[in-house]
């Protein structure tokens, strides 16, 4: 009995050690700068935003799952089921090219072969006077969903975090320095869409809306809305026609939501 209780307890031990210590994470000691690849990932299945970690510029590029170009429409080619005994026919024939002609004539599309998957926009965050950092470090949790940046500046250390969530629906992204009234900073939208506009709500909500782009003939119809708001502990917000100026404050955080009027593939 003593020997299996020791048994017990020195697996117990081990499982807790190995859950200590299996720590999963992506870390670097450099931003990603402009490119893409280097940014760090965060999603809850139906939002999505890389998060590149730089310092003096913080963007946050976000995706919704279904801002895609285009509209409801049929891609398939009338002429496909006539002329599928022959084309059946003329491959059992050993007849292959005329057969992949013939496919190419009547199953292909002569319209459009599919919608592009399209990026909401970027909301970013200027930090002035941040351009003189150090001890540089950003991470991806792998276990926990979670990035992190954390640098220093005039011996300040300044510590962003942000997480998709699930049962909330949002981007959330929280900012906090070990110096009350260290955090401030400017937040803007921008958007490679043609069709887009930025404004700012009485509330102080920071919105971008726009249309998806047309594509192969079909013209774009999924309209988006993006809202960010920013909760504050200490300091102050104000806005000017398309952002927000934070001064001032303790820490913050900031909520990003986004929806379009896609119901499904037909409306």
């Amino acid at each position: 009995m003593t020997r299996i209780l020791s048994i017990l307890l020195l697996c117990l031990a081990t499982t807790g050690f190995s859950q200590e210590s299996s720590g999963l994470k992506l870390w670097y000691k450099q931003p990603s700068g402009e490119t893409w690849e280097n940014a760090l990932p965060i999603g809850n299945g139906r939002l999505g935003a890389m998060i590149y970690g730089n310092v003096e510029t913080e963007t946050i590029q976000l995706n919704e799952h279904t801002v895609w170009s285009g509209s409801p429409n049929r891609n398939d080619n009338p002429a496909a089921l006539a002329s599928l005994p022959e084309i059946r026919k003329l491959i059992f024939e050993g007849k292959h090219k005329e057969a992949e002609k013939l496919a190419n004539q009547t199953i292909i599309t002569k319209q459009s072969h599919g919608q592009m998957f399209q990026p909401v926009g970027s909301l970013h965050l200027a930090f002035e006077g941040h351009e003189n950092y150090t001890n540089y470090y950003r991470e991806l949790d792998l276990e926990k969903a979670v990035t992190k940046t954390a640098y220093e500046v005039g011996g300040v250390t300044y510590t962003r975090e942000a997480v998709a969530s699930l049962s909330d629906r949002v981007i959330v992204m929280r900012l906090t320095a070990n110096k009350a009234g260290s955090i401030s900073f400017t937040a803007n939208y921008s958007s490679p869409q043609q069709k887009k506009t930025f404004a700012v709500t009485p509330s102080k909500d920071l919105l971008i809306a726009g249309t998806t782009s047309d594509h192969e003939g079909v013209k774009g119809l999924v309209a988006f809305q993006g809202i960010t708001r920013i909760k504050l502990e200490g300091g102050s917000l104000t806005s000017t026609d398309t952002s927000l100026i934070i001064k001032g404050a303790n820490a913050a955080t900031i909520f990003i939501s986004i929806a379009t009027n896609f119901n499904n593939y037909q409306d």
